[in-house]
């Protein structure tokens, strides 16, 4: 398997209630590296682009909403199989169906308040990572 990058936002829910840490070491403890991390305040126009491809949904302007209620941390994740990882360690996006002792069953409120985002391609990653970070911000 090859090194790879992935891209992570720990969501307002977990800032609020300071889990950027414990999250961190859930990531960490899974092999992975975090290569770049900041935390910001994400504007509305930086949230509707981020979910863009949800634009057309119901949900769309409460998600936008919610992005920008509180600070994110926006994260690149490397590692083997990077993306396939986060997203086991993330857990499933309905905190109920989560498998114990992943990020959302941790620490997830809600399928609306579920802690974290991870890219789910690389394509995605690629993209999602240039939205939030210049090259020479990551240092790896």
């Amino acid at each position: 398997m090859a090194v790879q990058r992935t891209f992570s936002i720990l969501k307002p829910d977990a800032t609020r209630r300071n889990l950027t840490g414990a999250v961190n070491a859930v990531i960490e403890k899974a092999g992975l590296r975090i290569v770049a991390q900041k935390r910001i305040q994400m504007s509305k126009a930086q949230a509707e682009t981020f979910y863009a491809v949800h634009s057309a949904r119901p949900f769309f302007g409460e998600l936008v909403e919610f992005m920008i209620s509180a600070p994110v941390v926006v994260q690149v994740l490397e590692g083997e199989n990077a993306i396939a990882t986060y997203r086991d360690v993330m857990g499933a996006t309905n905190p109920a169906n989560a498998a114990e002792g992943t990020i959302r069953k941790l620490f997830a409120q809600s399928v609306g308040e579920n802690t974290v985002h991870g890219s789910d391609a690389p394509e995605t990653a690629a993209i999602e990572i240039a939205q939030f970070f210049a090259g020479n911000e990551i240092v790896g």
